[in-house]
């Protein structure tokens, strides 16, 4: 899927308390990540009808120090307790969050992020 630029907004409560939620994993620059938040707008969507987002951070910031996908798993289960997807946050530059993305295993692509309850995270 091509990438949907949008005007820049502000994160979206959802997408911000499923950041807190993977950020709040203890792993090497996720206190950094997390400061980041209140300067952090949406910038494209991945596709029509996605929920993963490409992400930029406003400056000053103060930087993670490491690049790519942030390694915590974060896998995502449905009322039954089935595994159903994971959120993933990708990290840019020097670090800053550059995208949040829903992976999903189902047959649809989901339409709404998932709930904090239903994301299990482990690091």
């Amino acid at each position: 899927m091509a990438n949907l630029p949008v005007a820049p907004r502000p994160l979206n409560p959802a997408e911000r308390a499923l950041l807190e939620h993977v950020l709040s994993a203890d792993v090497p620059g996720a206190a950094e990540l997390r400061g980041q938040l209140d300067r952090t707008e949406v910038v494209a969507r991945w596709g029509p009808g996605s929920v993963s987002v490409d992400l930029r951070v406003r400056e000053p910031v103060r930087h993670a120090g490491a690049s790519g996908l942030l390694p915590v798993g974060a896998a995502v289960h449905d009322e039954a307790g089935e595994y159903i997807g994971e959120l993933l946050v990708w990290t840019a530059g020097g670090a800053t969050l550059s995208a949040l993305e829903y992976a999903w295993v189902t047959d649809e692509m989901p339409r709404v992020l998932p709930p904090v309850e239903r994301v299990r995270i482990e690091w």
